[in-house]
């Protein structure tokens, strides 16, 4: 199951993982390394995401694969579960530790559990740059000395150093072990465990701390290796072990890592007084503010406004459409159809027809839709590698808050901007079910994906700001009034909000191209053959002379609640295949002339909180189950109309112009 950027090559054998906290630049090293940005599938039985790929050196092509972002490797998530097993399996022979220079303990918690299972290690100390912008020293050789590793500085960004990495690859030799002794009645009772652990990939020593620490993760483990008396051994001796502490045994493990982690970082790692960074310093406090954070965040749509909705869909549009395609593209396929075949006739008109494959979908979908998307993928990397999304959520903690959501939440509503479907699939980082249905909620319910809200920007471009303001402030109160009745009917509670905050940078203009260009590369590939379906399906509905059917059927709605013209019909009802397909029918009725700007604002609110696109139906099946998806689905599609027959005539009412 693939669902991220492009196709890669599945590495096979032998491989390096890599390993690392959440937010030190693995998925760069991993695109720099195998020339992908992140390309992802399923891990096996999970719904956690791991990314697999062949790292090139010149000729060579060496297997690799990103496991996910963790804080231990004493699972506490099923992020954590997934890394610990992929480091467990024979396909595992050594591993790169991608460090944050910036805040080396936290890193180095992972590093002594790393070098307790015995792995060939190597440890790349990245954002090597930003600790010496921030005055941070790091003895590099002392480090490796004392830890009995290869330590190797990187800047991920920059691709510094990272040919460095390729000794990573041929490490097979276990590092001494760093001396961290527990407690005598741990080590006595690792010292009963140890001996009925069979062989493994990883050391007996990590997965006996791993049992006495109460690790529940490895029951089926257990239970497919040892017989059932050693299961009961084990039990017993944590028990005993256990009884002797007032505190968690697994709470006192890591108490004591954390004192050696202390006394390396002591010895290694020097802070001196900087005056530099004070401006990247002074956006990162600012953009988080409760009240200065606004007016940014107001700049920041103002320019993306500019950028995605007036250029990327003004005169990028306008020449692909027009010149290209309008000018050359679709006269000469017409031409070179008609040779061939009887114009007006089954195959012209589906190769160049009304609904034809070149003139409908090709159209839609590279003339329209592309430029739109390209630039909003280019505005979106910019704000990811900035730091600048965390920031943004940190931000609107409080108004979550108020509907009953953990502050997390926002991370998936964020990244529902570039895909509803993934966003849906990272819900599972929310601790509570009340939390993750209201959150999928509203994701469906009115969470634009990026080739949407690029094509909702478009059209709103042409229209006025004003008409940009009113359709996302009535989006955002709908989705805060459904977000807070949801929280008053589903039971349960929230949890705390904690969200790792990286620095304030300036983008780097190749990476974000990079990924602009794989993100382009997915959309051609995953969307535009649904456009094709699509208009197929019209094609067929039009040759049944279903269609006209179909629209007068939905006329009382359509035409009489939403006051739009009939074939307006034909966009929602292939906006239940793809979002952005639906807002593209809309944008051509609007070129057309067909749209005033008052309907246009009544379009683009009812089809934003219109029913999701079949694939991020099918992942509300998977992640909620059927039964949740279903009535999710019944309550949409009514309150979507309801919604815009009510801004329809309240603008009317009210005679506001656009």
């Amino acid at each position: 199951m693939n669902h991220g950027h492009g196709t890669i090559e599945k590495a096979s054998g032998e491989s390096l993982v890599l390993v690392g906290n959440p937010n030190v630049g693995k998925s760069v090293i991993f695109g720099a390394l195998t020339g992908r940005y992140a390309t992802v599938s399923n891990y096996p039985g999970t719904s956690v995401e791991i990314s697999r790929g062949l790292a090139r050196f010149g000729v060579k092509k060496l297997g690799i694969i990103d496991s996910p972002g963790v804080n231990s490797l004493v699972p506490m998530s099923e992020d954590e579960r997934v890394t610990r097993d992929i480091l467990m399996t024979d396909e595992a022979v050594s591993a790169l530790q991608v460090m944050d220079s910036k805040n080396l303990r936290r890193s180095l918690l992972i590093t002594l559990q790393l070098i307790e299972m015995g792995l060939p290690i190597t440890l790349a100390l990245n954002m090597y740059d930003e600790a010496g912008e921030r005055g941070i020293k790091i003895d590099t050789e002392g480090l490796a000395k004392a830890l009995g590793l290869k330590v190797i500085p990187t800047i991920a960004t920059q691709r510094w150093n990272l040919d460095k990495l390729e000794a990573a690859f041929y490490n097979r030799e276990a590092p001494s072990l760093y001396p961290v002794r527990y407690h005598d009645h741990i080590e006595e009772g690792l010292g009963k465990i140890e001996p009925l652990i069979p062989k493994n990939r990883i050391s007996a020593r990590s997965i006996a701390i791993m049992l006495l620490s109460g690790d529940t993760t490895l029951k089926d483990w257990l239970l497919k290796t040892f017989n059932p008396d050693d299961i009961a051994r084990i039990d017993e001796i944590r028990i005993s072990i256990q009884a002797r502490f007032a505190e968690p045994v697994g709470y006192i493990i890591n108490r004591t890592r954390l004192k050696a982690v202390d006394s390396l970082v002591s010895k290694f790692v020097t802070q001196e007084a900087v005056g530099k960074g004070a401006l990247a310093t002074f956006l990162g406090s600012v953009t988080m503010h409760p009240v200065w954070g606004i007016p940014v965040l107001i700049a920041v749509l103002l320019f993306m406004y500019e950028f995605v909705g007036v250029f990327g869909a003004g005169v990028s549009v306008d020449f692909l459409e027009e010149t290209i395609f309008g000018a050359y593209v679709n006269p000469w396929a017409e031409r070179m159809v008609g040779y061939v075949f009887t114009p007006g006739g089954l195959i012209y008109d589906l190769i160049v027809g009304p609904y034809g494959v070149v003139t409908m979908a090709f159209t839609y979908a590279i003339a329209i839709v592309l430029p739109i998307v390209s630039f909003f993928f280019i505005f979106f990397s910019f704000l990811e590698d900035s730091g600048y999304l965390p920031r943004l959520a940190v931000m609107v903690d409080r108004i979550f808050k108020l509907m009953g959501l953990n502050g997390k939440a926002v991370l998936p509503m964020v990244l529902g901007l570039g895909c509803d479907t993934m966003a849906t699939m990272t819900t599972r980082i929310l601790e509570s079910r009340k939390e993750r249905v209201i959150v999928t909620l509203l994701l469906a319910l009115g969470v634009p994906c990026s080739a949407q809200l690029g094509v909702i920007l478009g059209m709103l471009g042409a229209v006025s700001f004003k008409a940009t303001v009113l359709w996302a402030f009535i989006v955002l109160i709908v989705l805060f009034l459904v977000g807070l009745l949801a929280s008053k009917v589903l039971p349960g509670q929230s949890s705390d909000f904690i969200l790792e905050i990286p620095p304030m940078r300036m983008p780097q203009l190749s990476n974000m191209l990079l990924k602009t260009l794989v993100r382009v590369e997915w959309y051609l590939k995953e969307a535009v053959p649904l456009f094709i379906v699509g208009t197929l399906i019209l094609y067929v509905l039009d040759k049944l002379n279903a269609l006209v059917s179909i629209q007068n059927a939905v006329a009382p709605v359509v035409v009489g609640l939403l006051d739009l013209p009939p074939k307006a019909a034909e966009a929602f009802i292939i906006g239940f295949l793809r979002r952005d397909y639906g807002a593209a029918g809309l944008l051509s009725l609007q070129k057309d002339g067909l749209l005033d700007p008052v309907q246009v604002v009544v379009a683009l609110v009812t089809m934003t909180l219109f029913v999701p696109c079949i694939a991020n139906l099918l992942m509300i099946v998977k992640e909620r189950g059927l039964k949740a998806a279903f009535w999710m689905s019944l309550f949409i599609f009514p309150f979507a109309i309801l919604v815009g027959t009510v801004v329809n005539f309240t603008i009317r009412f009210l005679g506001i112009t656009l």
